[in-house]
């Protein structure tokens, strides 16, 4: 199958009305929000067409959704999903949310590691919540410092709210980590809920665990949304290795999309083929970009990643808002670093799921303004 990143002309995508090619004007090349430029997989478009010319345009029922998602589960990762341990929810943020409040103390702070995805921040402060930050060492979780947070949070049931794999850095968390992971949260009573929406998107080169499987104490969050672009057909799937998520408020399980559910059944269930292809595509893109940048842009600090689309720039070496630089004088849209956290200052983060034309140019542009 061809690799779906190869296949869209820029005149093309800039007749998309998404918010990756409406924030910015027609002259930056947006490689921002984690949006990528793809066409969808033909079973999901099959699925949703399908589904308008029957009129089912309805309410979800029933657990197709999650029952596609198992079935990947096992097929890609030995795992045996407990679907009857599941609920569906409107998206994965929306479930942290909820399982957040099932699960901990009226106003417990949840621990994150920075850089993390921004939304963990926005969201939690939300829910009334205060963060309470462990941030990574050298891109891996630092068992020491959680062990050291964990030890000194004081509140009813704190929650630790993983990235696994990990946004921005692509970070694929091992067994032993999560493994120590869950023994460090159930010495000290925290909660771990895992936002595992990019588990697809994992190279070859690494092994994704579910942390359920670790962790009969742990959630996780799931979603079709990142691995085959379906940000505009939300749903997603809570997981929980005991019996809790049946007290979830039965108004969460009218919040998900029925398209969405369709979709992400089928991107399961019919879209492996288009996700290994996709995956093919992504190896290829990220080794382009790290001979770009050592041909180009040298100072920029990349280790290519494990998984996501993403990559991690670290730009100290040229601005201190290296985001605001390569938007003002080379007119390409980076997600600045500061916005993951601590430890994100002088980074940006780089969108991969796109063709290797645009990467190519975005980082000719980002030289030429680097070199003034």
């Amino acid at each position: 199958m061809r690799n779906p990143l190869s296949t869209l002309s820029l005149d093309r995508l800039r007749r998309r009305t998404s918010v990756k090619w409406r924030e910015f004007p027609d002259d930056v090349l947006p490689l921002w929000v984690a949006e990528m430029d793809v066409d969808p997989a033909e079973p999901i478009k099959k699925a949703l067409v399908d589904a308008l010319e029957l009129g089912d345009t309805g309410y979800p029922a029933g657990t197709a959704y999650q029952e596609a998602l198992a079935a990947f589960a096992k097929k890609r990762w030995d795992w045996d999903l407990p679907v009857d341990r599941t609920a569906l929810v409107p998206d994965v943020m929306l479930g942290a949310v909820e399982l957040i409040k099932l699960v901990s103390g009226p106003g417990a702070p949840v621990i994150v590691s920075p850089p993390v995805y921004p939304p963990f921040y926005r969201f939690i402060r939300s829910a009334g919540r205060a963060v309470v930050e462990a941030p990574l060492k050298n891109a891996r979780l630092d068992l020491d410092l959680l062990e050291r947070t964990f030890r000194h949070v004081k509140a009813d049931r704190p929650v630790y709210l993983l990235c696994n794999p990990q946004n921005p850095t692509g970070t694929v968390h091992t067994a032993g980590e999560l493994t120590a992971l869950a023994e460090l949260a159930a010495r000290h009573g925290v909660r771990v809920i895992a936002d595992e929406i990019h588990a697809p998107v994992v190279s070859g080169s690494a092994r994704f665990v579910p942390y359920v499987s670790v962790d009969p104490r742990g959630m996780s969050l799931m979603s079709a949304s990142k691995g085959w672009n379906l940000a505009a057909v939300r749903a997603a799937v809570a997981i929980a290795g005991t019996d809790e998520l049946a007290d979830l408020p039965e108004e969460v399980g009218d919040g998900p999309s029925h398209f969405g559910a369709i979709a992400h059944a089928a991107a399961f269930r019919e879209g492996g083929d288009w996700l290994d292809a996709l995956l093919g595509g992504l190896d290829e893109n990220r080794a382009l970009l790290g001979a770009l940048l050592a041909e180009h842009l040298p100072e920029i600090g990349y280790t290519p990643s494990e998984a996501t689309f993403l990559a991690w720039l670290d730009c100290r070496a040229i601005s201190d808002d290296p985001a605001a630089f390569f938007l003002e004088r080379a007119r390409v849209a980076l997600v600045p670093g500061a916005d993951f956290g601590s430890g994100g200052e002088g980074h940006v983060r780089f969108n991969l799921g796109t063709s290797p034309e645009i990467i190519t140019e975005a980082v000719r542009r980002m030289a030429a303004a680097a070199r003034g």
